[in-house]
């Protein structure tokens, strides 16, 4: 049993690597040299010291030490990983177990093959020059004795060009760590951790996504919300039709569809997408929810229920001593001061009397300014 065990111990050789051996070594005197090794395996080891020399009487001696040690882990590694959505975020938490401060030059999360890792900070109020001077000169992170910790957390991303390796979501494999460190008295120190596992995203074979949508919506205005619907399987899907749900009453609905019930797609191919309009009108103020988007597969006669869920903010649009007829359109919320009169341009724009004439450029965007539109005091939306 002894002789297995004696088998399944690594030994390693570590020769002394000096350019000139020593000849001699007169009595009294010694001969100091260095032999590096990184130790990668944790628990007890032995250090074996041999001598072979010839003494002053010519006879050849042989002279071993033996020297114990046990190989803790100077620090440690915790991590947590969580999905949300199409993006899987990783918590690291590294702790010194040492009685010296560690001075983290390197901590660097190496992702797996299909995967993007960025490290999110916190947000850095310096000024520019202490920002350029950290471009040249990265410092380290302390981390004191006795249980100091350092937390960092990694936003991942599939980076994959081709959508049909994405369709397990990879490996459970997320990538690992190579970090390196200093003591106080400079001896460096590194780890390897071991592949950091993370549960793969499960997606769905059919998802709709939102390209586009008003960032202000006008009660009982019509609206236009751009959505992009995504076959995630390996063959073609459709054609299909897309309508929104009637489980809920008339009294409960905030957002209704504007003009046909059903929008009619083609066939959608294997990991490919299409996108298409929705016309919608809102019939309640605040902040609502559009809900029960439903596509249905009219080949597989398979219905995808409840695929999306947004929230919007409709207003009311009120003015005061101005005739509606006479409202601009514009494209987007522009937010500015003209001489003594307070502008808001929104989704429906409001552009100054007669004596502005001509056109304004606002915040970079070009307006041409209506001659007939007459503000006399005040607006709100």
């Amino acid at each position: 049993m002894d002789y297995w065990q004696l088998l399944k111990r690594q030994r390693i050789l570590l020769l002394d690597t000096s350019k000139s051996p020593v000849e001699s070594i007169r009595a009294g005197g010694r001969y100091d040299f260095i032999v590096e090794h990184d130790v990668k395996e944790l628990g007890a080891h032995t250090l074996v010291c041999t001598a072979l020399y010839t003494d002053g009487d010519s006879e050849r001696k042989y002279l071993p030490q033996f020297f114990k040690f046990v190989v803790s882990n100077p620090i440690s590694v915790r991590t947590k990983v969580r999905n949300v959505k199409d993006t899987t975020f990783l918590e690291a938490c590294i702790e010194n177990h040492t009685k010296s401060n560690l001075y983290m030059d390197q901590v660097e999360f190496e992702p797996a093959q299909h995967w993007t890792a960025t490290a999110l900070k916190a947000a850095d109020n310096s000024s520019e020059h202490n920002s350029s001077t950290r471009k040249t000169f990265k410092e380290p992170i302390l981390i004191r004795s006795g249980g100091g910790i350092c937390n960092y957390l990694y936003q991942l991303k599939l980076s994959s060009p081709d959508p049909a390796q994405l369709k397990v979501e990879g490996s459970k494999i997320l990538g690992k760590f190579q970090i390196t460190w200093r003591t106080n008295l400079g001896e460096p120190g590194r780890l390897q951790t071991q592949h950091i596992l993370g549960n793969p995203i499960i997606r769905k074979e059919i998802e709709l996504h939102v390209v586009e949508i008003p960032p202000v919506i006008i009660l009982e205005k019509s609206f236009m919300v751009s959505l992009n619907l995504v076959n995630s399987t390996d063959r073609v899907l459709g054609p299909f039709e897309v309508w929104l749900s009637e489980s809920d009453s008339l009294d409960e609905r905030a957002v209704m569809v504007n003009g046909l019930q059903t929008t009619t797609l083609g066939e959608v191919q294997a990991y490919s997408s299409v996108k298409f309009q929705l016309s919608l009108f809102a019939v309640k103020l605040g902040i609502q929810k559009i809900s029960g988007i439903t596509v249905f597969d009219t080949i597989e006669k398979k219905t995808y229920d409840s695929l999306l869920e947004v929230e919007v903010n409709i207003c009311r649009l009120r003015v005061n001593n101005l005739t509606i007829g006479k409202l601009v359109c514009v494209e987007e919320a522009v937010f500015c001061k003209i001489t003594s009169y307070e502008v808001c341009l929104m989704a429906l724009g409001i552009y100054m009397d007669d004596k502005f004439n001509g056109s304004r450029n606002l915040h970079g965007r070009r307006y041409e300014l209506h001659p007939s539109v007459s503000v006399l005091s005040r607006f709100e939306l």
